[in-house]
């Protein structure tokens, strides 16, 4: 009988790109349903998060940005959520950065895009607690820096 499988732990970057009262998103189709996902991912090895955070946004959007800070520190570990039977190994551990737009926010389009991505769009703050953003734990924070009042820090083991 094989044992427990060992948990690889992956380490990313996510960017909260925001311009004009409007934070930069990406469309996808995840599981059949059209969503939305902060820019960003892994961490190569040697690489600072502030760099990961750069260069997957400038592959997924063609922005280059400036990282303002980081907002957020959230961690997903498999086995405590929805699909623990077939996400038992997976551990991520996210850095969310305030970044803005260093060149033209309006020329958009990367040269490596997700698999799951659809597109791109500029949305209004104030819809993204309406958006299917995910994860969906991501919403009252960024609702949370349209008002003026963000919450900084570890969001935590969050689905």
């Amino acid at each position: 009988m094989p044992g427990p499988v060992a948990p690889i732990i992956r380490t990313a970057a996510k960017a909260v790109v925001l311009h004009d009262g409007r934070i930069l998103l990406q469309r996808a189709n995840w599981e059949g349903q059209e969503c939305y996902f902060l820019p960003g991912g892994g961490q190569h090895p040697g690489e600072a998060l502030d760099a990961t955070v750069r260069r997957e946004v400038h592959e997924e959007t063609g922005l280059t940005v400036t990282v303002v800070r980081m907002l957020w520190l959230r961690e997903y570990i498999g086995a405590n959520h929805e699909h623990a039977d077939t996400e038992a190994s997976t551990h991520r551990v996210e850095a969310i950065f305030h970044c803005t737009p260093s060149g033209d926010p309006g020329k958009l389009g990367g040269h490596a895009e997700d698999d799951l991505q659809t597109g791109l769009e500029w949305v209004e703050l104030e819809t993204v607690p309406r958006l299917n953003l995910l994860p969906h734990t991501l919403r009252q924070p960024i609702t949370a820096l349209a008002d003026g009042e963000p919450v900084t820090g570890y969001l935590g083991d969050v689905a």
